[in-house]
């Protein structure tokens, strides 16, 4: 076994009722002064009016309108009304988006240089700032991560922010606030989940640690994500997804993702398609052309979910699981081509060109993609 790093927040409180510690960590972190970053969606939902009362004091900021897929000059503008207002902690509460501009908010709330420098890893050193996290979703995993994602405008991609500096003191992953989440986020981010698993499983970066949370986290999202879907006030579906999500987050964090999130990129950054939608839509064409080269992985995983026994051959197995992936995502009615999204199939050069670029997951991808092949996978996902 090769040596590895593990990376995660600094302290994980999970299950049903794990709000009730936020007031508790937010005076172990010194926290008084400070700003919650969240969503029209959160605010609208009644979830901040449920946190106010947990917290150790009232919030000197609130920033309720974090957009999906922020651009970086949201970040921008948010950065400089937090500098006036002098905090000493931010929390984070809601989806990726909102974890994300959190994250990135408390790591420069000192940082004296332009965004746009810190696209790639290991860019920043140090963050002053305290900070906690609080999902809403089921999804992305971001509370648990060291990467930061957001839209540039000037090459319409995303791109990453990757450093030890952007993990949260503490994630605070409490199932009941996923309940008033959307079918279509539920659908959406848990199919993102998904995909961290799968990805992280079959990374070349994979260890016996991010294995064991990969494995674990496939199957409490397979098996909840229906049940979620169908009845958002299912507290044990949306505990298995919240745990789920939460070791996909810890798997991939540490393995990383593939080919599947290297071609969300352009769709995202080109055409606004949510993170999880463009994951979601891409998983099964990008799964096909990987699956020989992690067949082993991928037997695995469809013993795992119990999609085959013993009489199968792995051959079997694996278009067992192909299959699966399909109806799991039918299931929960994603979209089974881009043509839905109304993306001209004409763009399949410029998209490949720019996935392409995205080296720091496609090196992850248990097969080397050529842009003639990435082209491919596009085409048949229209």
């Amino acid at each position: 076994m090769n040596i590895s790093e593990f990376k995660t927040a600094g302290k994980l409180i999970t299950g049903l009722g794990a709000l009730k510690a936020l007031s508790d960590e937010m005076a172990r972190l010194s926290i008084n002064a400070f700003a919650i970053i969240t969503d029209k969606g959160v605010s609208a939902s009644g979830l901040l009016d449920q946190v106010s009362p947990l917290l150790s004091t009232a919030a000197t900021i609130v920033i309720d309108d974090i957009p999906p897929e922020p651009e970086i000059t949201v970040i921008e503008n948010k950065l400089s009304l937090l500098r006036e207002k002098q905090i000493d902690g931010v929390i984070a509460l809601g989806g990726g988006s909102a974890i994300d501009s959190a994250k990135i908010l408390a790591a420069t709330y000192d940082y004296t240089g332009k965004l746009s420098d810190l696209f790639g890893e290991n860019t920043l050193s140090r963050r002053t700032l305290p900070l906690i996290a609080i999902p809403t979703t089921a999804g992305t995993g971001s509370e648990v991560t060291n990467i930061a994602i957001l839209c540039d405008p000037k090459s319409q991609m995303k791109k990453g922010i990757v450093s030890h500096c952007l993990l949260p003191d503490v994630a605070i992953v409490a199932p009941e606030m996923t309940k008033t989440c959307p079918k279509a986020i539920t659908a959406a981010s848990g199919i993102d989940a998904f995909v961290h698993a799968l990805e992280a499983y079959v990374s070349v970066n994979a260890t016996p640690i991010t294995d064991a949370l990969a494995e674990k986290a496939l199957k409490l999202i397979y098996n909840a994500l229906p049940h979620a879907y169908a009845n958002g006030e299912n507290l044990s579906a949306r505990e298995d997804m919240a745990t789920g999500s939460l070791m996909a987050g810890l798997a991939f964090g540490n393995a990383g993702v593939g080919a599947v999130h290297a071609l969300a990129y352009p769709l995202g950054g080109r055409f606004h398609l949510s993170h999880g939608m463009s994951n979601a839509v891409m998983l099964p064409h990008v799964l096909k052309v990987n699956a020989p080269f992690c067949a082993d992985k991928l037997y695995c995983v469809a013993k795992q979910l119990k999609l085959c026994d013993r009489h199968h051959t792995k051959d079997e197995a694996v278009k067992l699981l192909l299959t699966a992936v399909e109806k799991l995502c039918r299931d929960v009615d994603i979209p089974q081509s881009l043509t839905h999204f109304n993306i001209p199939e004409d763009c399949v050069g410029e998209l490949a060109s720019e996935a392409s670029k995205v080296t720091r997951l496609l090196r992850n991808n248990p097969k080397q993609l050529s842009v003639e092949e990435i082209e491919d996978i596009y085409r048949h996902a229209f």
